[in-house]
């Protein structure tokens, strides 16, 4: 995931604070909205239309990754993932 430049200083400002990893506190965070937000594919579909640009970045993105400009998950935060909940960091 890609942040904006403000909001990735406001997630390392928000991380700094409360001592763990700004990936650590970024999967927090989406996984807390996640659970609040509203199923219902209408609605999804019009909060999705409603960010500017999203289109756009998501072609992107989708380019970069078939032209393999990628990073792995394992590379981020210096953090091993694993598929088994038990052995995700948690906050």
């Amino acid at each position: 995931m890609i942040l904006d430049g403000p909001y990735a200083e406001k997630l390392h400002r928000l991380a700094e604070r409360t001592h763990v990893t700004a990936g650590t506190l970024a999967r927090s965070l989406l996984s807390s909205a996640l659970d609040e937000a509203d199923p219902d594919p209408r609605d999804v579909t019009a909060l999705l239309d409603g960010i500017d640009g999203a289109w756009e970045r998501a072609q992107e993105g989708l380019a970069d990754a078939k032209a393999g400009r990628i990073i792995p998950l394992e590379d981020l935060d210096g953090c091993p993932r694993s598929s088994s909940p038990a052995a995700r960091p948690t906050i």
